[in-house]
């Protein structure tokens, strides 16, 4: 398949950081001092790099470069951009990292690789359906409201032994919990409050930290942290 004429490979200029290093360079070993920290093992963190609004030339540049994971938050944007993407770069793997609607449970199981927003029961029974249907089992991790903010997505703390039930019972594949702080404080108590919850539960998929935090996620557990800005520069729209 050809890609958009928008989307086709051009010159592109890799972001640095502040110390003039490439950007996913720079992440990774970031990522990698972390986990040093915690007695971790680098290999176990998945770095998802959130290319949402970003152009498919920004994409396969730093596929380009050997990063193999992306998120994308809204299911008609990702179905507008990868089938293009994974025809030049075979072998991506695609999250999606926003919340879903059961009407695109199907669109969404079709597509992504894993899922990071599973919610609710009706979004359970929706996946559970399209995955029948489409013999395609995306990994699937429960969105907590970590904050309790009511503006957010997540199913609330007090929810997730319910929610994890209905996960199991329905047959997803369950991959962990993940969660976005609220914006504007300290992250890490927060963090330590997923991995607890992750713990109680017998789950080792922790899947939280973003540009500003990931840091400090990894050293709390973070199994899989998504990171936009510091890898491709302030966001297109």
């Amino acid at each position: 398949m050809r890609l958009p004429i928008a989307a086709t490979m051009v010159p592109h200029e890799d972001s640095r950081d502040d110390d003039g290093l490439p950007a996913l360079e720079s992440v990774r070993a970031r990522i990698a001092r972390a986990a040093r920290v915690a007695g971790r093992d680098p290999s176990e963190i998945e770095l998802i790099a959130i290319s949402k609004t970003q152009p498919a030339d920004a994409i396969l540049a730093l596929a380009a470069q050997g990063q193999a994971s992306f998120g994308e938050n809204r299911v008609q944007e990702a179905q507008a951009k990868w089938p293009a993407l994974r025809d030049a770069m075979p072998g991506l793997r695609l999250h999606h990292v926003g919340q879903l609607q059961s009407n695109k449970a199907d669109d969404a199981v079709a597509l992504f690789d894993a899922i990071h927003g599973v919610d609710r029961p009706s979004l359970v029974t929706a996946l559970a359906r399209a995955m029948e249907r489409a013999g395609r089992r995306p990994d699937c991790f429960i969105q907590v409201n970590i904050g309790e903010e009511p503006q957010k997505g997540g199913c609330a703390i007090a929810d997730v032994p319910s929610l994890l039930a209905e996960v199991r019972a329905a047959g997803l594949p369950l991959a962990g919990l993940m969660a976005v702080p609220p914006a504007d404080t300290e992250a890490a108590p927060y963090f330590a409050l997923l991995a607890k919850i992750a713990r109680d539960h017998g789950l080792a998929g922790l899947s939280m930290g973003m540009s500003g935090d990931y840091e400090t996620a990894v050293m709390l557990g973070a199994t899989h942290v998504r990171v936009g800005t510091a890898l491709f520069g302030a966001r297109l729209g």
